[in-house]
């Protein structure tokens, strides 16, 4: 009499594995391009708060910014200057946040500026956005954005 075996056979556990496989190939793609998505939606909220704090600086100190630096926050116990304004957080004061890299051009006199968002690489993103003292923010999907884009 042959006792009764318990578990899985090799093929039932080779068609399990076969059936993630396939899940993961399905999947993985698509959560790529989430992450590009999100990260793009990521660079035009913070070019929306950029705008914001420059318009705050120049209504301020009389001036838009010379840099992205001159918005960042103060030291512990000092008061906001023109140097450090307190308006964004350090990481976007660096310029660069979530796969994207922020490049701020101060106009003449500091009475305008431009403002580009470019992703790092192509795995974090595709499209480059552009914004200036207007406030409108333009996109571009195959090169560095400017003024002649068409507004998002």
């Amino acid at each position: 009499m042959r006792s009764k075996q318990k578990g899985f056979s090799l093929i039932e556990l080779l068609i399990v594995v076969a059936i993630i496989l396939i899940i993961a190939a399905i999947a993985i793609p698509n959560l790529l391009r989430s992450k590009m998505a999100a990260n793009e939606a990521s660079a035009v909220g913070s070019l929306r708060t950029l705008n914001t704090a420059s318009v705050a600086f120049s209504t301020t100190y009389g001036q838009y910014p010379n840099a992205l630096s001159n918005l960042g926050p103060v030291a512990a116990g000092t008061n906001p200057t023109s140097t450090k304004a307190n308006l964004v957080y350090s990481v976007l004061a660096a310029g660069s946040k979530s796969g994207d890299v922020f490049t701020f051009t101060p106009g003449a006199s500091n009475l305008s500026y431009t403002i580009n968002a470019d992703p790092a690489s192509t795995s974090t993103g595709q499209r480059h956005f552009f914004t200036d003292s207007s406030g409108v923010i333009r996109a571009n999907a195959s090169t560095t954005a400017s003024v002649s884009d068409n507004p998002i």
